[in-house]
């Protein structure tokens, strides 16, 4: 786990990595360089950054459609990142969210943002692997989990955890990333990985198997391949417009750094080249 967490921070926090400082640190600064409170956020001032995955809140708003999620309902978010599911849970559908993440300064952001925007009492977090968690039995209904898959490499491992913490019936909701039909190459670096070695993606007949052997039945299933490029489309020409003039709230490049706009071009050619494809689901435990 150690050598795992240590190549995810370098990737996830490049910036630290470098010795250019905490990433709450940097954030903390960014936000009152554009006239804001660090303490006192919005969640549509956190939007920029609490939501590393394509889709953003919609995706996650779509997701939580296939769970049929109320009040009270408590929920694992694994590969929490900077906790933006997590507070969504909880301020839309009044959830009792718990984050997960193997990336310690990601957990570290999430617990500060979630205390910024009064979500501190309804959203938790934790640095831990996936795979191994300290947390008991049955401790959750929903295990939600977006964009993380493809970076675990023992993915029985991980839901095999997810069985043991869920109660019985509990519920996984899943956006994943996938492979895709053309088997060239992905262009790197992306958002989850800068090299080969830690991209771990599935084909979908792998994954509906893998769920399948740990005993989860399939609910609902959807490829969003199609919205998630529409979005990603549309994200890479804002991004290579010129930026407004004077300070702007932090976006992605404050946590991924100068790499961004080629990590978000390069998923947006993989997704348009079949090379990745992005499926959302609901699954039940048996």
């Amino acid at each position: 786990m150690k050598e795992r967490s240590r190549r995810l921070n370098a990737h996830y926090d490049a910036l630290a990595d470098r010795g250019e400082g905490s990433l709450t640190l940097r954030l903390c600064d960014a936000y009152r360089a554009a006239g804001r409170d660090p303490d006192r956020l919005t969640l549509d001032e956190v939007a920029g950054i609490d939501q590393l995955h394509l889709g953003g809140r919609a995706a996650s708003r779509t997701l939580a459609t296939f769970g049929a999620l109320r009040p009270g309902v408590r929920v694992l978010d694994v590969g929490c990142g900077t906790g933006g599911a997590s507070r969504l849970l909880a301020d839309e559908f009044g959830c009792q969210a718990f984050g997960v993440d193997i990336t310690a300064s990601f957990v570290e952001v999430a617990a500060w943002l979630s205390d910024a925007t009064g979500f501190g009492e309804k959203s938790r977090f934790l640095c831990a692997d996936a795979a191994r968690t300290p947390l008991p039995d049955a401790s959750f209904e929903t295990v939600w989990c977006q964009h993380a898959l493809m970076n675990m490499p023992d993915v029985a491992q991980v839901l095999g955890e997810w069985r043991r913490l869920l109660v019985p019936d509990g519920r996984v909701l899943l956006h994943e990333v996938v492979a895709g039909d053309n088997p060239e190459p992905l262009a790197l670096p992306v958002p989850w990985a800068g090299t080969p070695a830690e991209s771990h993606l599935q084909t979908r007949a792998d994954l509906e198997r893998r769920l399948d052997e740990a005993g989860f039945e399939l609910v609902a299933w959807e490829d969003v391949t199609r919205q998630a490029l529409a979005w990603r489309q549309k994200h890479s020409r804002r991004e290579a417009d010129e930026p407004p003039p004077g300070p702007a709230l932090p976006g992605p490049e404050m946590i991924f750094g100068e790499r961004f706009p080629t990590m978000g071009r390069n998923l947006r050619d993989n997704l348009a080249a079949d090379k990745v494809r992005i499926l959302a689901g609901c699954w039940r435990l048996r």
